[in-house]
């Protein structure tokens, strides 16, 4: 059985991804293009990548050129690879479906609260906050505040940014005390 098998059933649009995010973490990346193999040469250099067969990291790399989300170029004996803007959208859509808020073992006795205040004319960036707010464990205290027990700075500044929202905006309060809290308690299975 080939070191492979696992990643032969790996689809496609998950090969896809990991170049992605590769190529945002990367930024500009090339290889030299001394042999007609880029596929080769691109595994000899890129670690992360090794994991894949030729043929299938071949075929996402077409695909990923043929949407208009990558570059390739050969200019001086080198092949770059770079995300476009249509890539870079996409890789910040992959950012924002892996968020997650991290369960600490114990309970800080903190709320953390979102309340946000987007305008009729964003009405499309604050269904999509709401939604992603909501599928993140926040819980509606009212129609724009929102109640988590865990710590979301980031995660809340990474939804920020991609919205393209301010402060005036979106705000994160940390609280102590919100009165009586048992029922929020009771929802978020905390003692």
């Amino acid at each position: 059985m080939s070191k492979y098998k696992y990643y032969f059933k790996k689809p496609r649009s998950e090969i896809i991804k990991d170049i992605l995010k590769w190529l945002a973490i990367s930024g500009v990346v090339y290889v030299a293009a001394a042999s007609p193999y880029f596929t080769i040469q691109l595994l000899r250099n890129i670690k992360r990548l090794k994991k894949y067969p030729k043929r299938k990291l071949s075929s996402a790399f077409y695909s990923l050129k043929k949407q208009g989300c990558i570059i390739i170029q050969e200019k001086n004996h080198q092949i770059y690879i770079t995300l476009t803007e249509k890539g870079k959208k996409k890789v910040g859509r992959l950012q924002i479906d892996a968020l997650k808020i991290k369960k600490p073992k114990k309970w800080d006795k903190k709320w953390r609260i979102v309340m946000f205040d987007i305008s009729q004319l964003k009405k499309f960036y604050r269904e999509a906050f709401r939604g992603k707010i909501k599928e993140l464990g926040f819980y509606p205290v009212q129609k724009s505040v929102w109640l988590h027990p865990f710590d979301c700075s980031d995660e809340i500044e990474v939804l920020k940014d991609f919205f393209g929202l301010n402060e005036k905006e979106v705000r994160l309060i940390i609280a102590k005390d919100i009165g009586n809290d048992d029922y929020f308690k009771k929802i978020f299975k905390l003692s």
